[in-house]
């Protein structure tokens, strides 16, 4: 998400708890639930969400709002699956307000109307992020599996005429990088304030459709060229972040600013996540908040201690000049590709797995055929529960 001015957190700035050495957790990402009318190729949401049907309650989720609050947090997205499938949504954005949070709603749109827009202005809600697949319905709707795009439009255009301040959304991929001009188009005809064009992170189901997923290099260096263009023509009026991607830039991105540092989720289940992607671990036993207090789960849980800090870490990381940057890239990243979720992520250059990574871009550029999408269905979640 590409926050408001002011708004942007960093594990330096956050301020150390008395007598604990772990800082204190700055943004609350409450993932509500993984129900979603759209089936995206790209998402980043488990691919065992099936097995999420025992959601937090009402007061389930107004008791994790005030703990993360007292523990410090100020900045709280709504997330999904879609949120807005939560019918006590409103209640929720109210609870927030009353208790000093700034609230984001990241949303599809689908589910919103003007009256639930006016329902949640009521409620306090600050900010809300809007993803979209493409520039028209025809692209969009083949990307998200599903026929949204003409609502999509509508209800970002509600959404400005309701005064919120808007993020665009697009993750970019192979499917759509070459329409990124008319994207921006878009985003600037609907009264942008912030866009966000976040290179697809191959985690979840994204990376089981790497291979369809995948751009060329070619693609990435023109999106990334327009997209400077863009800032120039729309400078003083609507911000544009490229999010690169580490398998380009051959980097590793410093994970949620540092494992157990700065970031805080909230399954729908209960489980505390030190970053989205943290189920997938193997041996990591996620402490619930039907079990535990917030507190002891930031500041003493066993799943937020692992990779908290640099003594953990490997070679090359252990003496590298930019650990305190990128702190070993991703963890979950390292896992899907390696096996180990201890090991220097593998976008890294200097990984002596990066390879791994080398070699899926290399591919993508020599690709003659392409591969099919998989989309996110019910269906293909229980197969993968199943297989897990």
């Amino acid at each position: 998400m590409a926050p408001p001015d002011g708004e942007h957190a960093t594990a330096s700035a956050a301020a150390s708890a008395p007598g604990n050495s772990a800082p204190l957790p700055m943004w609350l990402l409450a993932e509500l639930t993984y129900r979603c009318p759209l089936q995206c190729a790209y998402c980043s949401n488990p691919l065992d969400f099936a097995r999420y049907r025992d959601e937090l309650d009402t007061e389930g989720w107004r008791s994790v709002l005030r703990q993360a609050r007292a523990l410090g947090a100020v900045q709280l997205g709504f997330s999904g699956g879609e949120p807005l499938l939560r019918r006590d949504l409103e209640t929720l954005v109210a609870e927030a307000r009353d208790l000093g949070f700034y609230t984001n709603l990241i949303t599809s749109g689908i589910g919103l109307d003007h009256e639930r827009l006016g329902a949640l202005r009521a409620a306090g809600l600050d900010h809300v992020q809007i993803s979209f697949q493409a520039d028209d319905s025809i692209a969009s709707d083949a990307i998200a599996g599903s026929a949204r795009f003409a609502h999509k439009r509508a209800m970002a255009e509600a959404i400005r005429a309701h005064g919120y301040p808007m993020v665009f959304n697009v993750v970019l991929h192979r499917h759509n990088l070459d329409r990124i001009d008319a994207i921006l188009q878009l985003a600037w005809d609907l009264g942008a304030d912030h866009v966000e064009l976040a290179n697809t992170q191959y985690h979840g189901w994204a990376l089981r459709n790497r291979a369809a997923l995948m751009p060329t290099r070619d693609q990435m260096a023109h999106a990334e060229a327009v997209a400077n263009r863009w800032r120039e023509r729309a400078e003083g009026r609507m911000r544009i972040y490229f999010v690169g991607s580490d398998y380009f830039d051959a980097k590793a991105k410093p994970c949620m600013n540092g494992w157990g540092s700065t970031f805080l989720g909230v399954a729908p289940d209960g489980r505390a996540l030190p970053c989205h992607g943290a189920a997938a671990i193997p041996g990591l036993a996620l402490p619930s908040v039907r079990e535990h207090s917030l507190e002891h789960i930031w500041r003493d849980s066993a799943a937020f201690n692992r990779f908290r800090g640099h003594d953990w870490q490997p070679e090359p990381c252990a003496s590298c000049e930019l650990l305190t940057a990128c702190h070993g890239g991703c963890r979950c990243q390292a896992l899907a590709l390696t096996g180990d979720a201890s090991v220097t992520d593998p976008a890294c250059s200097k990984s002596p797995q990066h390879a791994l990574v080398r070699d899926a871009v290399e591919a993508a550029d020599v690709r003659q055929t392409e591969h099919p999408l998989v989309f996110r269905t019910v269906a293909e979640s229980r197969k993968a529960t199943e297989s897990g």
